[in-house]
C-alpha cells in the first residue's frame, strides 16, 4: 500500500477514486506520514524545496496542481529521480472565463454602478460610461493554453485579438512581435505567461509606456509578471482605465495602496478553481501519481 500525502487541501473523493485501493491518502501529515510517503500532491502556494524533499526519503513522484512549478526545487528533484507531475489544460477554460469576467466586471463598472444604485444615487448614471468587449482589441501575453481560449472566447464576442508571445507560434494575423506593440493597439490586456526569469516585471514602467490610454489589464496568470507599483502608477495617472488581479507576488496577498481603488476587481487566486476545474485537476494528479507508481508514463511532466 502506497502513501500518497497531501500538502494541501484536496478533494478528497475524486483523488482516492482515482488513486485507487492500492494507495492510501493522507491529509495533514505527520513527519512519520512524510517520511514513509512516496507520492505528494501539491496544491498553492506551498513551496518545495530541499528541506520539504529531505522529509520524504522514500518520495518517487510529485504532482503539482496546475501548471506552476516555480515554487518546486526542480533541480532537487532531477538529482533525486522524483518524476514532477503537472495537470495542464485542466482549468484552461476556467482561467479564460475568470479574465473575461474581469474585463466585464471593469468595463461595465459594476462595483461602482452597484454602489450607486444602493446610495440612491440614480441620476448620477450617466456619469460612468461603459465599454464593450465586442469591437474592442483584447490584447494577450502568453499564447498556451488558456491565453488561446480566451482569444477564441473574444474572437466570438467580436473582438478583434492580438497575442505576443516570444516563443510560441501565433497567427500571422494576431501576432504582434513586440509587447509595446500589442499595449500601443490593446483596450484590454490579459497575461498569460510562464513565470520565468525573462517575464519576471514584464509588466512595468518602461513596457506600460507603450499603453494605449484607458487599456484595461488583468492578471490571472503569476503575480511577479507585473511590478504592482508601476501597475498602480500607471491606473493614478490615468493611463489605465481599471485592473482585474486573481494573483500576487506573495499569497496570501500583501496590501498595496492599489487595492483600494475602486477601478480594481481582486479575487484570491481562485479563477482557476471553478468546481468543473478544480475536480479535473485533482483527478489529473492523482492519475499522473498512479501512472508513476505502477512504471507508466504520466500525460504531463515539468521536465
Amino acid at each position: 500500500m502506497s502513501v500518497v500525502v497531501a500538502l494541501g487541501p484536496v478533494d478528497r473523493a475524486i483523488v482516492e477514486r482515482h488513486l485507487g485501493s492500492d494507495h492510501v491518502l493522507v491529509s495533514n501529515p505527520s513527519q512519520a506520514d512524510l517520511a514513509s510517503a512516496e507520492a505528494a500532491i501539491v496544491r498553492g502556494n506551498v513551496t518545495v524545496d530541499r528541506e520539504v524533499f529531505d522529509s520524504m526519503p522514500r518520495l518517487r513522484v510529485l504532482a503539482r496542481t496546475g501548471v506552476g512549478t516555480e515554487l518546486v526545487d526542480l533541480e532537487m528533484a532531477r538529482k533525486r529521480s522524483i518524476s514532477v507531475v503537472i495537470t495542464p489544460g485542466s482549468n484552461t477554460n476556467a482561467v479564460a472565463e475568470g479574465a473575461l469576467a474581469m474585463m466585464l466586471h471593469l468595463s461595465k463598472r459594476l462595483s461602482e454602478l452597484t454602489d450607486l444604485v444602493r446610495d440612491g444615487r440614480w441620476e448620477e448614471r450617466d456619469h460612468f460610461p461603459l465599454g464593450d468587449v465586442d469591437g474592442a482589441t483584447v490584447g494577450i501575453v502568453g499564447w498556451g493554453r488558456i491565453g488561446q481560449r480566451l482569444g477564441a472566447i473574444a474572437s466570438a464576442l467580436g473582438a478583434t485579438v492580438r497575442a505576443f508571445d516570444p516563443v510560441a507560434p501565433i497567427p500571422a494575423d494576431t501576432r504582434c512581435d513586440t509587447l509595446g506593440k500589442l499595449l500601443a493597439v490593446s483596450d484590454f490586456v490579459s497575461l498569460h505567461a510562464p513565470l520565468i526569469d525573462s517575464t519576471r516585471h514584464l509588466i512595468n514602467d518602461e513596457s506600460l509606456a507603450h499603453l494605449k490610454p484607458g487599456a484595461i489589464l488583468i492578471n490571472c496568470a503569476r503575480g511577479p509578471l507585473m511590478d504592482l507599483d508601476a501597475v498602480h502608477r500607471s491606473l493614478v495617472d490615468g493611463n489605465l482605465a481599471g485592473v482585474g488581479l486573481d494573483v500576487f507576488d506573495e499569497e496570501p496577498a500583501q496590501l498595496h495602496p492599489i487595492m483600494s481603488d475602486p477601478r480594481v476587481v481582486l479575487t484570491p487566486h481562485v479563477m482557476g478553481l471553478t468546481q468543473t476545474a478544480a475536480a479535473q485537476t485533482y483527478a489529473d494528479a492523482a492519475d499522473g501519481i498512479r501512472a508513476v507508481l505502477r512504471g507508466e508514463t504520466p500525460a504531463a511532466t515539468a521536465f
